[in-house]
């Protein structure tokens, strides 16, 4: 049986890589803002002051304010709640139909097994993005459905790398083993099989996040993200790319947060796949 290491030590093997841990940190601050997103932010980040608009960084406001004078550092503080929110949602949503398909796809193979596998062609056939903006045009800029658009095909991935490793584990002489003593069918997948699937799963997982966050900030930069006024970091870009030149700030501060949370996802998710791989351990 294949030993999958636990939470805290997995957590220990992956911070010995140095960018790992420096994602792992930089990720720990942005949840952390966006957790305490009310005590941090130092204005309230829907209040105008419409004759101070697009004024530059000062003391006062250390990002500057938008448009409409509202104070941009707030408004990222409170935009880490909805982009980190949806890429999350977007993957624990995904995960779970992933998990469930590929694993029954994988288990019992024959006719459920075809139809899973030509269903996964059918709509890896249709560019993800261009799906997720068709949805998200029809049902309209919200939360929840940025979160639909984006998981009809996040599962896709998911659902294949479960089956994948589920045909490869229910082969292994320790399931045979136990199916040789009568262990049921469900108790052979959730106890035997699932357990011995996830080092591959989490890596893609954390990788799906960051897929995630970039996804959310192209839909809201072309307006079919959250509905405004409240804040995303795709919808500040997408707001200040018509003063690119006039106020860049508008879009350097929401640009740098998108590209430092999804870099951090990209350490975090190297380091988790080599923390996972046996081979690291015998050299």
């Amino acid at each position: 049986m294949t030993e999958i290491p636990g939470a805290l030590a997995l957590l220990r093997r992956t911070a010995r890589r140095p960018g790992a841990a420096a994602g792992m940190a930089l990720l720990a601050v942005f949840f952390l803002v966006a957790a305490l997103a009310p005590e941090i932010a130092p204005y309230d980040p829907l209040a105008q002051s419409l004759d101070e608009g697009l004024a530059g960084p000062d003391r006062a406001h250390w990002l500057g304010q938008d448009r409409f004078g509202r104070d941009v550092l707030s408004r990222l503080v409170y935009g880490a709640r909805l982009s980190l929110a949806v890429g999350v949602g977007t993957v624990a949503v995904s995960l779970l139909a992933g998990i469930l398909l590929g694993a029954l796809a994988g288990f019992f193979g024959g006719t459920a097994d075809r139809i899973f596998t030509r269903a996964c062609d059918v709509l890896l056939a249709f560019p993800g993005i261009l799906l997720a903006i068709g949805i998200a045009a029809v049902r309209g800029p919200s939360f929840g459905n940025v979160l639909f658009a984006l998981s009809v095909l996040g599962w896709v991935g998911y659902a294949r790398v479960v089956r994948a490793q589920v045909l490869k584990v229910k082969a292994m002489e320790f399931v045979e083993a136990a199916r040789a003593v009568g262990s049921p069918a469900t108790r052979l997948l959730a106890t035997h099989i699932l357990p011995n699937t996830l080092s591959p799963i989490v890596v893609e997982a954390t990788f799906g996040v960051a897929r995630a966050i970039v996804a959310e900030a192209g839909l809201s930069f072309l307006g079919l993200g959250v509905s405004p006024p409240a804040a995303s970091w795709g919808s500040m870009i997408g707001e200040g790319r018509h003063f690119l030149f006039v106020a860049p700030h508008l879009v350097a501060a929401p640009g740098a947060a998108v590209f430092l949370t999804v870099v951090a996802f990209q350490f975090v998710g190297d380091g988790l796949r080599d923390a996972l791989d046996v081979r690291e351990d015998t050299r």
